[in-house]
């Protein structure tokens, strides 16, 4: 029961200063909604480009691996 108290505690003071943060912020040029969501795509198209790297990287270790065991075998 403790725990849980002091979880809902931490949220509790957690969301009121974010709140109060939000509110003494001045206002940006950017509506804030528009700015989360252009920073997502970003993010994700990042991502993206690194997961194709890594692909790439990885299916040219499995060919060389492949020759060399077919060499082998």
């Amino acid at each position: 029961m403790r725990k849980l108290l002091s979880l809902l505690l931490g949220l509790g003071i957690g969301a009121a200063v974010g709140a109060l943060v939000i509110m003494l912020l001045p206002p940006a040029e950017e509506p804030f909604v528009a700015r989360l969501k252009r920073g997502w795509a970003e993010t994700m198209e990042e991502a993206r480009q690194a997961s194709a790297r890594k692909r790439a990287a990885l299916e040219a270790q499995l060919a060389q691996m492949q020759a060399a065991r077919s060499r082998q075998g």
